[in-house]
């Protein structure tokens, strides 16, 4: 296929600029509400549901920036595909710790993989980014892993 030029294979390991956060009772009682949350513990605010770093850690777009449905222009790192058409190839999360109200946490997300395969209607490009989220003892407490396909 070869789609894939070096430009691609040297953003492998790029990291965009980390964005930090402070994590408030009142933003964990919101998303618990807007989730129908049920246990306690999320509900009343004392931890975040895992799902709660979904967008978290992404810039705030403007209304110019949004396309006609709604979603946010990608403005991600790295070159562009040679492809278009992109779809979610699956998120992994894996929590190592709590999210708690107080919480300061720095999230940093960069690319850690792109390769090629052959699908039946044509070529499909997978990116694998990584955002790798830190309290400010600098112990990870959460990783999501995203893959998306371009086709």
């Amino acid at each position: 296929m070869g789609l894939l030029t070096n430009e691609h294979f040297d953003s492998i390991g790029t990291a965009e600029p980390s964005i930090e956060v402070q994590i408030s009772r009142r933003e964990i009682q919101k998303y618990a509400a807007a989730t129908e949350q049920q246990q306690a513990k999320y509900i009343q605010g004392d931890e975040a549901p895992p799902m709660f770093i979904f967008n978290l850690f992404s810039p705030i777009s403007s209304l110019a920036d949004m396309r006609a449905d709604g979603l946010a222009r990608g403005k991600a790192t790295g070159p562009k595909l040679p492809l278009k058409r992109i779809m979610a190839g699956g998120t992994q999360i894996n929590q190592h710790l709590p999210i708690r109200p107080g919480d300061r946490l720095t999230g940093t997300r960069k690319i850690t993989d792109m390769y090629e395969k052959q699908g039946s209607t044509g070529p499909l490009i997978f990116t694998v980014r990584s955002l790798a989220i830190a309290n400010a003892h600098g112990e990870l407490v959460m990783e999501e892993i995203q893959t998306s396909i371009a086709r």
